[in-house]
């Protein structure tokens, strides 16, 4: 949907199927014809590319996450920045809900279990049991909340981050604290310079040996080397990741290990949350294009 209302708007360039010469050569012929630049949370507009559109006037973000796009620049050269913000909050939610499900009760090994045809010689290990467990998440907003909302049918919560929200929650303020309560750890919270490699080898050992560690933040949020040792030297009881450092590659011992569930950085990626998404890019894009109030300005 987002493609073809694109193409109804204007000409639209795909600037990931060019090779390095080819979008060398695009900057060099058409580089003041650009007017807008439509890019996924995790991509964002590098810097280099930023500097090389005279004529940007708008960074349109398929997504919530604005830490790939240089904010500070943005608003010097007037370049508006747009995400699609709320839209997201259900479906991010629900998967995390469904990776904590899934990683204590094994749903995906015993799927593979069944496949594999495995089943007739012998059953398969016991699982957690997920109600009564205590849930800590890392950032209140809005996927937080909801998730705590979700949640708070299986356990208590508590929650950490710069302050204190509204909400029927416990605040924590000491991450450690909480990771020490907790027995699954969810993030939720925004990639940006505070929380980069925020969960470290600290956390996970506050965490320990029988507490579970659930990311659908950013990558960046993880110390992912500290994870894998952790995991190897079996400090931590398991993890389910749906988001990476380095998108789409994942470590090997990430991919090899029984303790860890991943998903493609799938969060938000159902047919409804997707098609509003692309609806908010474009009336953004409209908005631009007609010099009208912007629908949902991050700068």
């Amino acid at each position: 949907m987002l493609e073809a209302g694109l193409l109804d708007l204007a000409e639209v360039v795909r600037w990931d199927l060019l090779d390095e010469d080819g979008q060398a050569a695009f900057l060099q012929a058409r580089a003041a014809q650009v007017h807008a630049v439509v890019t996924g949370g995790h991509i964002g507009c590098p810097p280099a590319l930023m500097a090389a559109l005279p004529m940007l006037g708008i960074v349109a973000i398929n997504g919530v996450g604005v830490d790939k796009v240089d904010l500070a620049e943005a608003a010097r050269r007037s370049i508006a920045v747009t995400n699609t913000p709320d839209v997201l909050t259900a479906d991010v939610a629900d998967l995390a809900v469904g990776l904590i499900i899934d990683l204590l009760r094994g749903v995906a090994q015993s799927d593979r279990f069944v496949r594999e045809g495995r089943w007739p010689a012998g059953d398969r290990p016991l699982a957690h049991r997920v109600s009564g467990r205590k849930f800590g998440i890392v950032g209140l907003g809005r996927i937080g909340r909801a998730t705590a909302d979700r949640l708070a049918a299986f356990g208590p919560i508590r929650y950490t981050g710069r302050t204190a929200k509204n909400a029927p929650y416990d605040f924590e303020p000491d991450l450690l604290a909480l990771a020490r309560w907790a027995d699954v750890l969810v993030l939720t919270c925004p990639a940006n310079a505070q929380t980069y490699r925020l969960i470290g080898s600290n956390v996970l050992d506050a965490l320990g040996p029988h507490a579970f560690l659930v990311n659908v933040a950013r990558g960046s949020v993880i110390d992912e080397a500290a994870l894998v040792e952790a995991i190897e030297q079996d400090r931590i009881a398991g993890v389910a990741l749906d988001v990476f450092e380095n998108e789409p590659h994942v470590p090997d011992a990430l991919r090899q290990s029984g303790k860890v569930v991943l998903t493609p950085h799938i969060a938000s990626a159902t047919i409804e949350c997707r098609k509003a998404m692309a609806e908010i890019v474009l009336g953004n894009l409209r908005a631009f294009l007609a010099g009208t109030p912007l629908l949902t300005p991050v700068t």
